[in-house]
């Protein structure tokens, strides 16, 4: 993997991430080994995902210097506030088995729904306390995930250290052509959770615009869907559980989608979505401090 982004603090950052939010990677290090062994340097996790564990065994056994590998991980809604960072970040770290996270990110903007007036306040407040653990070594940049723009314009408005990504779900049929283009003028490298679609659907599998495309390149459909990603400079962290499709997700820089095209999947009706929104649909669930 040699196809970088540079973040805005200066550092470098592969184009394509592995995601581990599935039940399957909970206690299996074995695919995660596949994914360093396919080239894979960067990884996303979250203590709500239950996969730090894993992923920290699989990378003390694969060998490879922590310098390596870019780990990348997020506080959830409930470990949010300044007397909670701390805790929830150490635990994170134990499970990580490491001494410091790349990236640590604050994963949901809001508690409760749109009637949540306290929501801004509690941004910036669990902002400050993640600084904090920057300024004493522990995390070597911040980031963010489901932040919409009047999400992100706070954290910029009041921040003493910038987000260096904000990530987003996106695929063809969720493009958020707004928040995408509000992270690129402010110097925020968007990422993409589920690049390849989900939901009840699965509906980019079966999509007949992209039907159509894979056809035309000669490629698989998850393979313009990220194709799609990369030409739009989202960085996308998809999932695999094969060897095959972990090394055939990194093989996409080797065709270029036209501007026709990419207009095309841009302008694509919304399909498989998540249903979740981080103003209004937020997910019900709680991370679990003890998890394995």
């Amino acid at each position: 993997m040699n196809e970088y982004y540079t973040l805005n603090d200066g550092s470098k950052i592969p184009k394509i991430g592995f995601g581990t939010y599935n039940e399957e990677f909970c206690d299996n290090r074995e695919v995660i080994l596949q994914a360093i062994e396919c080239g894979y340097r960067f990884f996303d996790t979250a203590s709500l995902y239950e996969t730090e564990r894993s992923l920290g065994n699989a990378l003390r056994e694969s060998g490879i210097s922590r310098s390596e590998v870019i780990i990348e991980t997020k506080l959830w809604i409930d470990e949010m506030g300044a007397g909670n960072v701390k805790k929830a970040f150490e635990r994170s770290l134990t499970r990580l088995q490491t001494d410091y996270v790349d990236i640590y990110m604050i994963h949901w903007p809001r508690q409760t729904g749109a009637d949540d007036e306290d929501w801004k306040a509690l941004d910036i407040e669990t902002w400050n306390a993640m600084e904090d653990l920057v300024r004493k070594g522990k995390v070597r940049r911040l980031g963010l995930s489901n932040f919409l723009p009047h999400h992100l314009k706070n954290i910029l408005e009041n921040c003493s250290i910038r987000p260096v990504v904000d990530q987003l779900e996106l695929h063809p049929g969720y493009s958020q052509e707004r928040a995408v283009q509000y992270c690129l003028d402010n110097d925020v490298i968007p990422m993409a959770w589920s690049p390849l679609g989900r939901g009840r659907e699965n509906a980019t599998i079966g999509n007949s615009i992209l039907v159509r495309l894979a056809e035309k390149y000669g490629r698989s459909i998850q393979q313009i869907n990220i194709r799609f990603l990369l030409q739009k400079g989202i960085l996308p962290i998809p999932k695999a559980s094969s060897y095959e499709h972990m090394k055939a997700n990194l093989d996409v820089f080797d065709f270029e989608l036209s501007e026709d095209d990419i207009s095309m999947l841009s302008c694509m009706p919304q399909t498989a979505w998540l249903e979740e929104h981080p103003d209004f649909a937020i997910p019900d669930r709680k991370s679990n401090p003890a998890n394995v």
